[in-house]
């Protein structure tokens, strides 16, 4: 089995991250949490288990269960998804691509005894970005409980981010990226990966914290998890991070202001339609876009 990419949170650096990212799709960040927020963590979870269904579909695991909206369900997932490492690796990832990012997803991935592997896939195959392309989603996963090859750690292909769509992993690539609790694996959307089979007694539970590109939908729906009723409960940083922010120059507004008013009551001062340093910093640093041809759909011909 090859070295992974495995760094210690206590003593790297965010460009160390970044660039195991960029050449090998993911890196290993240990000691992320500190085992009291581990066992805090993990009593948050364990009532929401015995309320939960099984997946529905054999690739969201017949063995393992799956629940959303973690800033309301495990409050300790509000100190993790703003992480200062976890974040200033997302701004070296994502904001090549966009003005700012967002929340993406909050999941619980419970692997209980008896799961089976899952399906090597990318995510965010759900946007209509071909491999190799742009970065759309930045991704990380919690281990509450200690991933090992026999549990269910998920299964990584390094490097395969930087694969063309046709090219298929041999078994012989694959890796169980084994970590113990309080770590977190961080990837790009396009490594392939997949949950792992638990052949042991007890279940492993990992936390799936995603964020997009600020102009791409969620896939988790966060203003409907998360009404400004609720949204006003969550500390600033974490609000903007959820949506309730301009995603672009003028991209979000909500009655020709930022969306944050929302969530600052009827007195505070109404804000500008945009963010003029958000529109410059935009124009000068992402990278822009420029698609290919579009082929014409089946059955019209092309004409001059």
């Amino acid at each position: 089995m090859p070295d992974l990419a495995r760094f210690d949170a206590r003593s790297v650096s965010a460009d160390d991250v970044g660039a195991a990212i960029d050449a090998h799709g993911y890196a290993i960040v240990t000691n992320l949490l500190e085992p009291a927020a581990v066992e805090r963590l993990r009593g948050e979870l364990a009532p929401h288990f015995g309320a939960t269904r099984y997946g529905e579909t054999g690739f969201l695991g017949g063995k393992t269960k799956r629940f959303n909206n973690l800033f309301m369900r495990a409050p300790t997932t509000r100190t993790m998804a703003t992480h200062p490492l976890l974040l200033a690796v997302a701004d070296r990832i994502l904001l090549r691509w966009c003005a700012r990012y967002q929340i993406n997803y909050t999941g619980v991935m419970h692997l209980e005894p008896g799961e089976t592997a899952q399906a090597l896939h990318r995510d965010a195959f759900y946007y209509p970005f071909r491999n190799p392309g742009p970065i759309t989603t930045f991704n990380s996963i919690w281990a509450a409980t200690d991933f090992t090859a026999a549990n269910g750690a998920t299964r990584i292909i390094p490097g395969s981010h930087l694969w063309d769509e046709d090219r298929q992993p041999r078994e012989a690539e694959v890796v169980a990226a084994d970590m113990p609790a309080g770590s977190a694996i961080f990837y790009v959307h396009a490594l392939i990966h997949g949950g792992g089979a638990n052949t042991t007694a007890a279940p492993r539970t990992g936390i799936g914290l995603n964020f997009s590109l600020g102009w791409l939908r969620q896939q988790e729906n966060q203003f409907l998890t998360l009404p400004p009723e609720l949204a006003k409960t969550l500390p600033d940083q974490l609000q903007r991070l959820i949506g309730y922010d301009f995603g672009a120059p003028f991209l979000g507004a909500v009655d020709g202001q930022s969306p944050h008013a929302l969530l600052e009551g009827p007195d505070a001062p109404r804000g500008p339609r945009n963010d003029p340093a958000l529109e410059r910093d935009y124009r000068e640093r992402i990278f822009w876009l420029k698609a290919e041809p579009v082929p014409p759909p089946p059955g019209v011909v092309p004409t001059d």
